[in-house]
C-alpha cells in the first residue's frame, strides 16, 4: 500500500461564512469532523492541516494540534504551495500520495476516503477523484494526487489553479493518469458542503437527525431523499466558480 497523507486545507478567511471551519457542529468544531474522517479511514499515515501564516488562523493551527494533526502554514491564496509544504514536511517518511480534503466538508465519509485509496493503491495513476462522473454531492468530495504529480503542478499551475490545487488536472486530464470513484446511486443533485448560512442550517439539521451516522454518505442521502423540505434549505446556493479563486 502506498504511503498516503491527508492534507486538509483550512483557514478562517471565508468571505461567505467567516470562521466556518471553527463553527460548532454537534459539539465539535467543523475542522475536527474533517480531521476525524481522515483518521477514521485507516488509510492515511498522517493527517496534516495546511493553513495560512495569517495570525487570524492561529486558532486553526491550535485546534488541529489539539485533535492530533500536524500543521503547516503558508501563503493565504497559494494553496498549492501549502500542499507542497505539507509534502516536504514529511521528508523523513516521504509520501507517495496526498489525500486532498477541504475543511468545509464536515460530513466526509471515511469509507469513501478508503475507496479512493484503494483506487490509488496500484500506483499507476496520478490522480483519483470522486468528481468526474458527476455522481457525488458537493460535500462528499475526495481526491488523491501523487506527490510527483503535485510537483508537476507547481510548474504548470497559475492563478486560480493554484488556489484550487487540482483544477489544472481536471482541465487537462489527457496530461495525467486519472481514475474516478463513482457513487451509486448518484447524489450529484444534493449539496452538503459548508459555504453559506443556508448550508450551515442544513448540515446542523442532518447532524441533529443522524448523529454519528451523519458521516455515512448513504445515510445522509437516504435522509435527504425522504425530506425535500431539507433539500430546499440550500437549494438556491451555487457552487463557487473555479475562476473566482
Amino acid at each position: 500500500m502506498p504511503r498516503l497523507i491527508a492534507v486538509v486545507q483550512a483557514r478562517t478567511g471565508s468571505t461567505r461564512l467567516p470562521r466556518k471551519v471553527l463553527r460548532d457542529l454537534g459539539g465539535r468544531p467543523v475542522l475536527a469532523w474533517v480531521i476525524g474522517a481522515a483518521q477514521a479511514s485507516d488509510v492515511c499515515d498522517e493527517v496534516v492541516v495546511a493553513t495560512t501564516t495569517d495570525p487570524a488562523d492561529d486558532d486553526v493551527a491550535s485546534l488541529a494540534t489539539e485533535v492530533g494533526a500536524r500543521v503547516v502554514r503558508g501563503p493565504v491564496e497559494d494553496v498549492l504551495s501549502r500542499f507542497l509544504l505539507a509534502a516536504d514536511a514529511l521528508h523523513a517518511q516521504p509520501a507517495d500520495g496526498i489525500v486532498r480534503l477541504t475543511s468545509d466538508c464536515p460530513l466526509l465519509d471515511p469509507s469513501v476516503i478508503a475507496m479512493c485509496a484503494r483506487a490509488f493503491a496500484p500506483r499507476r495513476v496520478d490522480y483519483v477523484t470522486t468528481d468526474h462522473e458527476n455522481t457525488v454531492a458537493h460535500g462528499f468530495d475526495v481526491e488523491i494526487i501523487s506527490v510527483d504529480a503535485l510537483r508537476r503542478l507547481d510548474a504548470l499551475a497559475t492563478g486560480a489553479d493554484r488556489a484550487h490545487v487540482t483544477s489544472y488536472v481536471t482541465a487537462h486530464p489527457a496530461e495525467f493518469r486519472v481514475a474516478t470513484v463513482a457513487f451509486d446511486p448518484s447524489c450529484a443533485d444534493l449539496r452538503v458542503t459548508l459555504d453559506e448560512p443556508a448550508d450551515a442550517e442544513l448540515i446542523d439539521v442532518i447532524v441533529a437527525e443522524l448523529g454519528d451516522d451523519a458521516t455515512d454518505w448513504r445515510a445522509v442521502v437516504a435522509l435527504l431523499r425522504t425530506r425535500p423540505d431539507l433539500v430546499a434549505i440550500n437549494a438556491h446556493v451555487d457552487v463557487k466558480p473555479t475562476a473566482a479563486g
